[in-house]
């Protein structure tokens, strides 16, 4: 379903936020859902989209994998500068 923007934007509703539609009085009422709910389906598509690490047979698999992960954005991030 698409809104118009100018509603979206009095109900400060963006692009892919999510609604709780219930009918009450004959009427369809869109609420916002929880700022958890979001969090929860914007970690659903980093998922999906392989945007994710493990899964990992023990923790020294694991910590050896954060500790890649942090030289790799050390490194760019030195190359930033």
């Amino acid at each position: 379903m698409t809104l118009p923007v100018g509603l979206r934007k009095q109900a400060r509703i963006g692009d892919g936020d999510l609604l709780d539609a219930r009918i009450e009085r004959g009427r369809i009422t869109l609420t916002p859902k929880s700022l958890v709910d979001r969090q929860i389906a914007e970690s659903e598509r980093d998922y999906k989209g392989g945007r994710s690490y493990g899964p990992f047979d023990t923790a020294e698999e694991m910590i050896a994998s954060l500790q890649h992960e942090m030289k790799k954005r050390a490194q760019k991030k030195g190359a930033r500068k």
